[in-house]
């Protein structure tokens, strides 16, 4: 099979033996496609993840092989996520699911953008769906990045009607921007690039150019999905006195919030990370039912373009990229 993996900095294409289920229950699949996040490329550019490593976890696939106690079958085609947390130890219980040891420990083998997955039996108990009949593979293949925009939603605690800023209008931005609205909230969407501020408008969701955000603007809620340290000071800046600022990002200098401005102010800051089980159904349904729309987020790559793909998304270039492993 073929495996796109991290060597000397960059993502290159490789053979490897064909994996099988070797007497292990869960199920061997066929990886039609998967998304490239912006977490893989964090791993790839800040050298967390090894040479030799498989990235990617938003996977499409078809089952070719399995031994489950589920429903499954082969020929199914299933959407799944890479962690699945223990729902038992201190994090679990107190809501913190993705901190849960065995949450971090569990994933997908060897990585999303390899031709063959080998999925265990905890990931179909748990995680993984089969794909509703009215969403393409690509728009499957939001399953999980939605998952993770649910729990932020979730996180934020917000009461219905709550006014929320994101900032930050890439893939993720668009996302967290219709599941706010979904979950009740008074959102609006903002970007330096008009075209990003376009998109989010023909979604349903009022956006607007950074630039032109007024003076007068403060609202209940402030969602960082932008990886900008700039926009620490945007979130600050229009967060009303005693609102939350809820972060969905990394920034370069990671310089954190002013002590002072949190304890005068009464902000309530936090973050969130990855979805539980329930956030991820409560994905799927959102993109079943139309109320989260895709389209025309995604460009597509093939298996050996991966290193282009990142950098087509590092330089702005697109939105998001889809990794086509298998037709």
């Amino acid at each position: 099979m073929k495996i796109a993996v991290i060597e000397k900095e960059k993502v290159v294409l490789k053979d490897a033996a064909d994996i099988t289920l070797n007497g292990r229950k869960g199920a061997v699949v066929k990886v039609l496609g998967c998304g490239l996040c912006g977490s893989d490329i964090v791993k790839l550019r800040e050298h967390i993840s090894k040479d030799g490593t498989v990235l990617g976890h938003e996977i499409v696939a078809q089952i070719i092989e399995i031994d489950s106690e589920t429903d499954f079958k082969v020929g199914d085609r299933i959407i799944t996520s890479h962690h699945i947390p223990c729902g038992k130890c201190n994090y679990c219980k107190n809501g913190n699911v993705s901190m849960c040891e065995h949450f971090k420990s569990t994933n997908i083998r060897p990585g999303g953008f390899s031709e063959l997955v080998y999925v265990s039996e905890e990931h179909l108990q748990n995680v993984a769906h089969l794909i509703p009949e009215n969403l393409t593979e690509i728009e499957a293949s939001f399953y999980e990045p939605l998952g993770c925009c649910v729990r932020a939603v979730k996180r934020g605690n917000l009461k219905k009607g709550a006014t929320v800023l994101v900032v930050g209008l890439g893939s993720i931005g668009i996302l967290m921007s219709q599941a706010l609205k979904a979950f009740g909230a008074d959102v609006i969407g903002c970007d330096l690039i008009d075209d990003r501020v376009e998109m989010l408008k023909s979604f349903g969701v009022n956006a607007i150019n950074v630039k032109n955000l007024s003076e007068d603007f403060e609202f209940d809620a402030v969602y960082m999905t932008s990886g900008a340290d700039k926009a620490l000071d945007t979130a600050l800046k229009y967060v009303r006195n005693g609102g939350t600022i809820l972060v969905f990002s990394s920034t370069p200098l990671n310089s954190g919030y002013p002590n002072n401005e949190i304890y005068y102010r009464e902000l309530t800051v936090l973050g969130s990370y990855s979805p539980s089980p329930v956030d991820l159904s409560d994905s799927l349904e959102l993109l079943r039912t139309g109320q989260v729309k895709v389209k025309n987020l995604s460009t597509v790559y093939q298996q050996k373009d991966v290193q282009q793909a990142i950098e087509d998304t590092v330089s702005n270039k697109i939105m998001k990229a889809y990794i086509e492993i298998s037709k």
